[in-house]
């Protein structure tokens, strides 16, 4: 077979974006009755674009490849799929083919897995063959990348199969080769145990488009042909150094070349350099591409990644305005919720009809490249406010997600269970190199170690981490770098993960926002260690989960039923002893005359994708005898009454008195009733509420005069227990006072609003003098 062109497109699609894992079935029957097929079952993963340890699932039987429809599926079904494959489990499960749909037979639907069966044969289903769905049901699997010690099959790729799975650009410029992110190079795509590259002939920025996307940029542009001509070239070096000259010296070891792809041709809109037209040389190509050269691409990097003053000054001068698009509640950079501006207010987009195409767009127009996923059903979370956008449908080319076509929604369209997110390809910049944990039961948890002194020529040695102001936000960055997702706690004492020979401690003063890349980024004492307690059991510690709670305050409901009562002291004992009421409380003439309270009910939602759970354990819960409950948190609000320039006039805080499940979404089920000692939390899809009639459900303001204020509620102000997104934590509300009554209004989530909206909120009239007008 000289070529791929005499394929027909679809057989080429599947076969050019599939690694085949021909798997035997490695386990043993169990003895005894099994409901596995008489002929031996062989798996493999297939689709795009995907890694080596995910894909479309295919199983052999009967002499003929299909699929597993996603019906029913569950991650323990994954499971069992993934031993098949070799690998020791699964760490997630895909629906709706997005690894593309596979052709022939459907052989299993509605498989109903235990989790630990030795077979898919053993699980329930309807039979083999007997299935009432289409390809576009395709199940998939995503299996940890670790394989069953000892595991035989043959995972290898034959000589001429035609696939292209891993594509990178390789620096040939002395000094790139250390810098990251790496923006030019010769195109690579993996081929055996090495790599090959791309002949040029016919290459043009389409192409380059795709590439760049693959490797995390927005863009391409134009490369300098004939300076790597010369590279690739034989030519004698004293000429080579005449015509290239100092500044970009070649390295000068030579490379065999060995290509393995020709005739490329890109709409420019693919994800994967995969999905592209292109045919592979056969046999031995050392002649191929006689009148062409390897394929070279040069690429845009976005702002978080741009490097060099010329190239950042550049990326302000676009970033000026705030932009109409975001991502929120990713554990990543690069991934989260997708979320649009549109009449000063932030809202999501349903996921109906939403796929790559319009996903890479979003990337895109953020500054990261292509999307690796398109996602749905609120696998981000799920927002509040409106939904600004249906059936969102680009043709991968446009500027903005705003340039595609999209319908407008109506309350029975879409619900936030079915918010749209994405993830999106970004540049390698090492960072997960320069940290690691040890001593922890799990690779999710355990003491931080960085690597320091890893500079040119430098050989890094590792070191600890002060846990002297070690929080949440600085433990969210570690889990971030690490690439384990959100931060479940940032420890500040680690004696009993004190296994590794590294003592010396080499970062102290680790401050962090949150959202940074890495460690490194975060403000600390660099080479001016200022460390207390200098010894181990003192070093920092993460524990990281793949998921975390979000929560946020129900605005409409603080609106809703704001007042204020005139509450006589002698009601107020237990209210005094938690500290509910503002200082001067303790020089009133007790148990005579009053406090003016300003009351609101708290109705407290977690969107989020795991359980909000007291950091402290039900051991060390604190009983107040007054009012008879358990507090698990200490602070889990604050309530601020603020001026227009931002001077705290009154405040309130509310321990956490019971958090539980009071109400939830339909088909949710309570977890948490603080009965009878009973576990505390707020889980998925349901919300806690502090009804405004009970004690500390307010704030004191007796001492306030009339004016024009602000009313502030945060949760979890401390950062106690870890969320996916801390920026939606504060809400505010404007208030009238005119010393008898109050009028709260226009109250909204922080990040709700516009920044314009947000610096005419905390500005309208009457509110710069602070004087009833």
């Amino acid at each position: 077979m000289g070529s791929c062109g005499t394929w027909a497109w679809q057989e080429l699609l599947v076969l050019l974006s599939s690694v085949w894992l021909w798997v035997g079935s490695a386990q043993p029957t169990p003895p005894g009755p099994t409901h596995t097929p008489g002929p031996q079952l062989k798996f493999r993963l297939a689709g795009y674009p995907r890694k080596h340890n995910e894909g479309r699932v295919e199983v052999f039987y009967n002499d003929e490849w299909g699929t597993i429809c996603d019906d029913d599926f569950t991650l323990a079904n994954a499971h069992v799929l993934c031993r098949h494959l070799g690998f020791v489990a699964a760490t997630g499960w895909a629906h709706s083919a997005k690894y593309g749909k596979g052709v022939g037979r459907i052989w299993l639907d509605n498989v109903n897995c235990a989790g630990g069966e030795k077979s898919i044969g053993d699980c329930k289903h309807r039979g083999w063959g007997n299935s009432d769905c289409s390809h576009e049901e395709d199940a998939g699997v995503i299996c940890k990348d670790e394989r069953i010690p000892g595991f035989k099959d043959s995972n290898v790729i034959e000589t001429e199969q035609n696939h292209v799975e891993e594509v990178r650009l390789r620096p040939v410029v002395s000094g790139a080769r250390r810098q990251l992110p790496v923006t030019e190079g010769i195109v690579e795509v993996r081929y055996k145990d090495g790599w090959a590259q791309i002949c040029d002939e016919g290459w043009d920025s389409q192409n380059s488009r795709v590439v760049c996307g693959m490797m995390g940029f927005p863009a391409e542009k134009k490369v300098n042909r004939n300076f790597y001509k010369l590279a690739s070239k034989s030519q004698p070096k004293q000429k080579r150094r005449e015509d290239v000259g100092s500044k970009k010296r070649l390295f000068t070891e030579r490379q065999q070349l060995n290509y393995r792809l020709h005739s490329v041709s890109c709409t420019g809109t693919e994800v994967h350099l995969s999905m592209c037209t292109f045919e592979f040389y056969q046999g031995n190509a050392s002649a191929a591409c006689g009148a062409g050269m390897p394929a070279v691409v040069s690429c845009v990097p976005g702002p978080l990644f741009a490097t060099g003053s010329a190239h950042k000054k550049k990326q302000r001068q676009q970033q000026q305005g705030q932009p109409r698009i975001r991502l929120k509640g990713g554990a990543k950079v690069g991934e989260g919720r997708v979320e649009v501006l549109k009449s000063s207010e932030w809202g999501t987009i349903c996921d109906d009809r939403w796929n790559l195409l319009s996903a890479s767009v979003v990337c895109r127009e953020l500054g990261f490249g292509s999307a690796k996923e398109a996602l749905t059903g609120a696998r981000m979370g799920q927002g509040m406010g409106p939904i600004h956008m249906n059936e969102v449908q680009c043709l991968g080319t446009e500027k903005s997600l705003w340039s595609c076509p999209f319908k407008n929604i109506t309350q029975e369209d879409c619900k936030h269970t079915e918010d749209a997110a994405v993830r999106c390809n970004i540049p390698y910049m090492g960072y997960e190199n320069l940290i690691r944990l040890s001593g922890g039961r799990s690779r999710f948890e355990g003491r931080v170690e960085v690597a320091v002194g890893a500079g040119d020529g430098d050989q890094h040695r590792w070191g600890l981490v002060c846990g002297e102001g070690w929080g949440t936000l600085e433990a969210m960055v570690a889990c971030r770098q690490l690439g384990l997702g959100f931060a479940n706690h940032g420890l500040q004492e680690t004696w009993y993960w004190d296994t590794s020979n590294v003592t010396e401690m080499v970062l102290s003063g680790v401050k962090c926002a949150g959202h940074e890349m890495s460690l490194s980024h975060c403000q600390h004492h660099g080479t001016s260690l200022n460390c207390r307690n200098t010894g181990t059991r003192f070093a920092a510690g993460v524990i990281c989960s793949e998921t975390a709670s979000d929560l946020l305050l129900h605005a409409p409901l603080v609106q809703e039923t704001a007042y204020i009562e005139d509450r006589p002291l002698h009601m107020l004992y237990c209210a005094a002893e938690e500290n509910c009421l503002s200082s001067s409380a303790r020089l009133a003439n007790w148990p005579y005359g009053h406090r003016r309270l300003l009351r609101f009910s708290s109705q407290i939602h977690n969107n989020g994708r795991a359980d909000f759970r007291p950091k402290a354990g039900r051991h060390s819960w604190v009983w107040h005898e007054c009012h008879r409950h358990y507090h698990s948190m200490d602070i889990f609000t604050h309530y601020d009454i603020l001026t227009p320039n931002g001077t705290k006039v009154a405040e309130g805080h509310k321990a956490s008195f019971c958090l539980e499940d009071t109400e939830c979404e339909e088909d949710v089920a309570k977890r948490y009733e603080c009965a009878n000692f009973g576990e505390q939390g707020i889980t998925v899809g349901c919300w806690d509420l502090y009804r405004h009639d009970i004690d500390c459900q307010w704030i004191d303001i007796t001492d306030v005069k009339p004016g024009n204020y602000i009313l502030q509620v945060v949760i979890n102000p401390n950062f106690e227990v870890a969320e996916s997104d801390f920026t939606n934590n504060a809400m505010k509300c404007n208030c009238k006072y005119d010393g008898h009554r109050i009028w709260v209004h226009s109250c909204h989530i922080g990040d709700a609003l516009s920044e314009e909206a947000n610096k005419r909120f905390e500005q309208y009239p009457g509110q710069l003098n602070n004087q009833i007008s």
